[in-house]
């Protein structure tokens, strides 16, 4: 650490040279998030081509996030090994060709197998995003490198319906598809062109005499590294809950007009990009992120709770929602600061890889519980189920600091 402060303080990295790095990384991420609600959208168009259920549909999803969770772990020690920059334009190639591949395909099981490129595809990004800004982006600027990450991951999920349903009525979900693949093959083209930004340096030759590297799967044996993927699995229950079953349960609890509840998660989306931007500020300071994600997720609990009990207004409900997010978005650039310091040197790609393959295993397995709740109407056990889940994220936030700090007390 403090030879990469003293470098740091020798060489001082350029507001330009960190805002390429972040905006590059950026633009790919969204491109994965636009490619986890590609197919969701044009289920009505699927769903009479290929003449199947929702429940064949929806596989079709667990199919990806599946892949995605394997691949994620698998691609973190790849880019340990071969640098990010491969990985990365690979992935961006997988989606694109997915892309293709559900375009033209003749039936439901061709989808499946494109269901499984995109997976793959889609499971490289957090490996990648966070080997590249750990190590590109100078320490000053790490929370605003987080908050715009979370950013264009937002603006990627809003994107993909806004993109796809329009071209798939004035045209076909063919036409949508494609459009989408060339979307994926363009951010590509652009990331190649830019390439040199995203160059790792190589690393220093180890002095004589140095310690000898730990073994590449010793970073397992750290406590925090397994807290924090607990943490990632309870998060992405509560974005699952949030994107699939609150809008339509508090529209049942409080009789919430249809066009009311379609746009809850659209403000929803919106505010947490909004609260993203103040988290990023808050994120400067290493110490508190913390107490920055407990306050963020112990406010959307408070405000969830209140949906959930309280008699609220029908009109108040986009605007409840909007506060969640917020929030919730304040907290999002200290969460992945959380997992920053609990990384090894050189073993980036590793640590998120398994961290973040948390996120895919809750968004496959929250809908199997949540589905159930809604399946029998208990709308008010959703939201309750929500504050829980939100709850277990600030005990979790605190475990890693108490873990890691008796990690410390013991070295």
């Amino acid at each position: 650490m403090s030879t990469m402060t003293a470098s740091a303080a020798a060489a001082p990295v350029s507001l330009r040279q960190d805002a390429g790095v972040i905006g590059l990384v950026g633009l790919a991420h969204m491109i994965s998030h636009f490619s986890q609600l590609l197919l969701a959208p044009l289920f009505p168009w699927l769903k009479d081509a290929f003449h199947a259920s929702y429940i064949e549909l929806g596989f079709l999803m667990t199919i990806f996030f599946v892949v995605s969770c394997a691949v994620q772990t698998t691609s973190g020690f790849l880019v340990d090994r071969y640098g990010p920059r491969p990985i990365l334009f690979g992935g961006l190639a997988l989606i694109g060709a997915a892309a293709f591949g559900f375009a033209s395909s003749p039936n439901y099981w061709t989808m499946a197998f494109f269901a499984v490129i995109a997976g793959m595809g889609n499971g490289v990004f957090h490996p990648v995003d966070y080997t590249l800004i750990n190590r590109k982006v100078s320490p000053p600027r790490l929370g605003h490198a987080y908050s715009f990450h979370g950013i264009t991951g937002s603006l990627g999920w809003a994107l993909a319906p806004a993109v796809v349903v329009p071209i798939a009525i004035a045209y076909s979900w063919q036409a949508a598809l494609m459009t989408a693949g060339t979307m994926s093959f363009a951010v590509l083209a652009v990331l190649w062109l830019n390439r040199s930004r995203l160059e790792l340096p190589a690393a220093p030759p180890k002095p004589p005499g140095a310690v000898q590297e730990e073994g590449n799967f010793d970073f397992l044996r750290i406590p925090a590294v397994w807290m924090c993927f607990g943490f990632f699995f309870f998060y992405a229950v509560v974005l699952s809950v949030v994107q699939a079953f609150a809008p339509e349960a508090a529209k049942q609890l409080h009789g919430v007009p249809t066009a009311l509840a379609a746009a809850c998660l659209t403000v929803y989306m919106i505010c947490s990009a909004g609260g993203m931007v103040l988290g990023g500020f808050l994120a400067s300071n290493p110490e508190r992120c913390e107490r920055v994600v407990g306050l963020g997720f112990g406010a959307a609990a408070a405000i969830a709770l209140l949906v959930g009990l309280a008699p609220v207004p029908a009109l108040a409900v986009p605007a409840l929602f909007g506060a969640m997010g917020f929030a919730s978005g304040i907290a999002g650039p200290s969460r992945d600061l959380l997992v920053k310091k609990s990384t090894p040197e050189n073993a980036t790609g590793r640590v998120y890889g398994v961290v973040y393959s948390g996120l895919d295993i809750g968004q496959a397995i929250a809908p199997l519980f949540f589905g159930a709740l809604m399946d029998h109407h208990q709308y008010r056990g959703v939201w309750l189920g929500l504050v829980v889940m939100q709850a277990v994220l600030i005990t979790s936030a605190l475990n890693v600091r108490k873990v890691r700090r008796t990690a410390l007390a013991a070295a």
